[in-house]
């Protein structure tokens, strides 16, 4: 993987340690020589994430919605930032510059790109890797919704394993470069739907 979308929110929690993760996956993936695709802000997780890449001299691609560009948020210490119209045209440019996809704790905007990187996944609009950070437990409960679902029949087997989840950092981005695509909806048989 070369760069990685970091899907994260751009609040700043009252509990230090979700700035201090974020800050430990810029630098972590600056390190590891994989370059940063994210939101454009300067603000929250995601300016603690694109801040700690660029520390350690790692690639940051910002991406943010011209009605967020011109006002404070908006991160001009970026290697790049692109301005693009509205949410669609975002997520499809973390889409088409990553090779993977990355989520660490954040709110409803967060879970919106995850759940769009899944669904494409699945699809077959791409066959990368969707990680999930289930740092402090922050994720326990969404993963067990989606293995409810899949229990329940909503999540076909061949996409059950879309989601690549893990506790650490390390133990997430190896599985993420270990990751072998699944079967996409757009390849299989009516009998397989």
């Amino acid at each position: 993987m070369k760069r990685v979308a970091v899907y994260c929110g751009s609040a700043t929690p009252a509990d230090p340690r979700y700035i201090e993760l974020a800050r430990e996956v810029g630098a972590t993936l600056a390190e590891r020589g994989i370059g940063v695709v994210y939101g454009g802000g300067r603000l929250g997780l995601m300016g603690a994430v694109a801040s700690a890449a660029l520390e350690n001299g790692g690639e940051v691609i910002g991406v943010i919605p011209d009605a967020l560009a011109g006002s404070e948020v908006a991160n001009r210490d970026c290697t790049e930032l692109h301005t693009v119209g509205g949410m669609h045209e975002r997520k499809q440019m973390f889409t088409d510059l990553s090779d993977g996809f990355l989520t660490i704790p954040g709110g409803v905007g967060t879970m919106d790109e995850l759940w769009e990187a899944v669904s494409w996944a699945q699809l077959g609009y791409h066959t990368k890797p969707v990680g999930l950070l289930n740092a402090f437990g922050f994720y326990d409960h969404l993963i067990a919704f989606n293995r409810h679902m899949a229990e329940v029949g909503f999540v076909r087997p061949a996409h059950q394993g879309i989601i690549v989840s893990d506790t650490a950092l390390t133990g997430l981005l190896d599985k993420m470069a270990a990751y072998r695509p699944h079967t996409p909806i757009f390849r299989m048989k009516a009998e397989d739907l």
